[in-house]
């Protein structure tokens, strides 16, 4: 709560936010100003789930590659990185290194 209390999504920068679970992994860039999700991916879509189990790091950068091409097309290049209280270590880290790849810039 005390980072989420810092970390402000704005129409200019929106607020990039991560939730894993044990099976699955999901991320959405969200503008807190107006409440609305820009752009959103998850281990659960139907292109991801083929392509195998949403547990692993692997899942985790292919989540990060998809919401970086969902977000450019509705128009956000640059994001503020919401961990949600979770380490930048394994999944975490590799969705943020997933969406660097796809061209999001944090």
């Amino acid at each position: 709560m005390r980072a989420r209390s810092r970390i402000i999504g704005t129409p200019e920068r929106p607020r990039l936010c991560v939730f894993r679970s044990n099976k699955h992994f999901y991320a959405q860039v969200i503008d807190d100003t107006t409440g609305r999700v820009l752009a959103s991916a998850s281990t659960q879509i139907a292109e991801l789930k083929q392509a195998g189990k949403g547990t692993d790091s692997a899942a985790a950068k292919r989540v990060g590659v998809t919401l970086a091409v969902r977000a450019k097309s509705a128009g956000v290049l640059r994001v503020v990185f919401d961990r949600a209280g979770y380490r930048y270590h394994g999944r975490v880290a590799a969705m943020a290194a997933g969406a660097r790849e796809g061209g999001m810039e944090f």
